[in-house]
């Protein structure tokens, strides 16, 4: 399966890159402004540092996770996010939970973290997306592919929500729960639900992370900002804030590795709708997810240097309860 998503995902750039025209794209790249591209690389120290400061906040439910030290914690972070560079979007979300219940944290409760982590990512690009959109021009608003994103991830978003904090949805997930054909998954998806809903009594916990989410999604579409104008183009900073969501969420769909390939045919797809040529948009979206890369490379670093014994010898047996 993986191989099958890096072919998809390396046929689909072939496919924008043809569409962009790969001489175009050359001459584009050729003519970047090298100091807006530092200007971009710069933006990934405070992206990455939010990132990790967001799941450290929301661990503070489980008082497992809270007896571990924060360099534990931090280097499982980074170690994951370089892990999933090689993964589908879901990858290093599933590494970092099973890291952490290594740790002595319920598999649950690991879970049900990184689960919350990559909901209030989602639920971030939807109010910024939300908020772009309501500043540019209405062809943007009513577009097939920014509507059907923004709907999908706004019923992602609210059906997480009633079951975080609806007693009602949340036995009625439960009674499906029960029709579900093994006793041990039944156990499983239980004790996840349980993790998830410990949320609802933590309020200021959701609050801080929505804030900082906002915040990480906020400095993407300003490093896209400073890669365009270093790339020539001169769409307006509204016209970023709007669309980036709009392209991250695509990345999130697991059909390929590491949003290879959606991500260029959305940035050419998205970006030409407001006059943007597609070698230039092209271009912005293999040096957009370049930046993700360099972004998990520290992982990369932590791991190589401590060794591989540090996320895979727990200090004490992890547990499957909550």
């Amino acid at each position: 399966m993986r191989v099958v998503r890096l072919v998809v995902g390396l046929g689909l750039t072939a496919l924008a890159l043809y569409l962009a025209n790969p001489a175009s794209v050359l001459k584009a790249a050729a003519m970047t402004r090298p100091g807006w591209i530092a200007a971009a690389i710069l933006l990934v120290i405070p992206d990455r540092a939010l990132m990790a400061y967001r799941w450290l906040v929301l661990l503070r439910p489980f008082e497992a996770a809270r007896r571990l030290p924060r360099t534990v914690i931090l280097r499982i972070f980074f170690v994951s996010t370089f892990v999933g560079t090689f993964l589908p979007s879901v990858g290093g979300d599933a590494a970092r939970a099973v890291s952490l219940a290594r740790h002595g944290v319920s598999v649950a409760d690991s879970a049900a973290s990184v689960f919350m982590d990559r909901l209030a990512g989602v639920w971030s690009l939807l109010l910024l997306a939300l908020a772009g959109l309501a500043l540019v021009d209405a062809t943007i608003r009513t577009d097939t592919t920014v509507s059907i994103t923004v709907i999908l991830a706004a019923a992602v978003c609210g059906c997480a929500a009633l079951v975080v904090g609806s007693d009602r949805v949340a036995g009625i997930v439960t009674r499906a729960i029960a029709l579900m054909p093994f006793a041990a998954a039944q156990r499983v998806a239980q004790r996840l639900l349980e993790s998830v809903r410990r949320y609802r009594n933590h309020r200021t916990v959701l609050v801080n992370v929505t804030i900082g989410s906002v915040a990480v999604q906020i400095i993407r579409a300003l490093q896209s900002y400073c890669i365009g104008r270093g790339l020539g183009i001169d769409a307006p900073l509204a016209v970023y804030i709007a669309l980036i969501p709009v392209i991250l969420l695509v990345m999130l769909v697991p059909v390929t590795v590491n949003g290879i390939g959606t991500s260029q045919l959305a940035f050419v797809w998205l970006f030409g709708r407001v006059g943007v040529p597609s070698a230039q948009a092209f271009a912005l979206s293999v040096i957009a997810v370049s930046l993700g890369i360099v972004g998990n490379l520290p992982g990369g670093i932590i791991y190589a240097v401590g060794g591989p014994s540090a996320d895979t010898a727990p200090p004490r047996t992890a547990r499957s309860g909550p």
